[in-house]
């Protein structure tokens, strides 16, 4: 009986070693994977720093100004003045449609309408115009 057990502890031990082995090169494989992951990300990271430099640099205001100046005529773009920017009162807001009695879309706001109803103590942009509420430079902005 003492030989079998041998045999079999000589067995375990030998499949131990043999496992133990292998998890070792397995561990050391996915250590070198991971640090060739990390070296990709930090190389990614860098051509990020320098692309959003670049952005920075082309975005600059001074050279967006010149370019518009110089394809004016290609363009039309105007440089942006304070006196261009409305009021949040001269916004109108479109109104919610209101249901009939049948559930159907009644009243202001329906997909029938227009969509935009006018408020009537706002004055149209013809009649600003011809008042001269409205200056030239704030007819040029969408």
């Amino acid at each position: 009986m003492r030989p079998i057990l041998y045999a079999l502890s000589f067995l375990a031990v030998m499949g131990l070693a043999f496992w133990a082995y292998r998890e070792n090169y397995a561990t050391q494989k996915s250590l070198r994977h991971v640090e060739e992951l990390q070296a990709e990300i930090s190389t990614l990271r860098e051509a990020l720093a320098v692309q959003r430099a670049e952005w920075a640099y082309l975005n600059r205001p001074d050279r967006l100004r010149e370019l518009s100046t110089i394809n004016f005529d290609r363009l039309g773009l105007f440089p942006l003045e304070p006196t261009q920017f409305g009021q949040i009162g001269m916004v109108s807001y479109p109104l919610p449609p209101t249901l009939a009695p049948d559930g159907t879309p009644d009243g202001p706001g329906t997909a029938g309408q227009s969509g935009t109803p006018s408020d009537p103590d706002a004055p149209d942009s013809d009649s600003a115009k011809a008042e001269g509420t409205i200056t030239p430079q704030e007819e040029q902005v969408p």
